[in-house]
């Protein structure tokens, strides 16, 4: 059993890969969208955007179990899927 990655680095990196995993399951990627209001143009649109990256995260944080699943996927723990989000909201710097 692998021993989830503490260290998760770049937190935009770690949404993308946590994105490419919701995507992965039509049901996921559907909830994904109706939940954030996205659609998928919006979401090809921004991708690059912090906000984004953070409400893809907050959107896996927002059900225990997919959480989980994708941080064993992407071999993080959830803790630094919470730690990216945090940080990329932090990236929002608007004043």
């Amino acid at each position: 059993m692998s021993k989830l990655n503490q260290n998760y680095g770049d937190p935009a990196v770690l949404a993308m890969q946590a994105l490419a995993w919701a995507l992965g399951d039509d049901a996921r990627s559907q909830r994904l969208l109706a939940l954030t209001g996205l659609t998928p143009a919006a979401l090809r649109a921004g991708i690059k955007d912090a906000g984004l990256q953070a409400a893809v995260l907050s959107f896996l944080e927002s059900h225990e179990p997919d959480l989980i699943a994708c941080s064993i996927a992407i071999d993080v723990s959830p803790q630094a899927m919470v730690a990216a989000r945090r940080e990329l909201e932090g990236s929002n710097d608007y004043g």
